[in-house]
């Protein structure tokens, strides 16, 4: 199995289109993320979907809105909840990770295995095979 993020952007449209991935999709939804991470003392947020492959390919891609948002957990922002609500309307729950800033990467693509990594680890995708 092949995992690929595909990243939309970071802005309120970026956020629309995944959650009209999530509703266009509802029969392949794998799985919802909210990647946290500090970044110069402010807490923000990614914001992913993980989609079953189609037909029989053995890709399945993960569309991420990278670090756009910022977070509180105590009051989250208009984006979080739209991205939330989409969630629980497809029947799901998002999961919540803690993690390191993309910054701290030299390249996106080694940011991208990190998380292919945790995700795997924790089994919330599929191992490679």
């Amino acid at each position: 199995m092949i995992q690929q993020f595909i990243e939309l952007g970071q802005g309120y449209g970026d956020i629309y289109e995944l959650c009209e991935l999530v509703k266009t999709n509802e029969n392949r939804f794998h799985n919802a993320f909210i990647f946290t991470a500090n970044h110069n003392g402010q807490q923000v947020a990614s914001l992913a979907v993980a989609l079953k492959p189609a037909g029989e390919s053995k890709f399945m891609p993960i569309y991420i809105c990278r670090e756009g948002i910022p977070f509180n957990a105590e009051k989250p922002s208009k984006r979080i909840e739209i991205f939330k609500q989409t969630i629980q309307e497809v029947g799901q729950l998002e999961n919540i990770f803690e993690i390191k800033h993309s910054s701290i990467f030299s390249e996106t693509n080694q940011y991208y295995q990190y998380l292919i990594g945790i995700l795997r680890l924790n089994h919330y995708i599929p191992p490679m095979r």
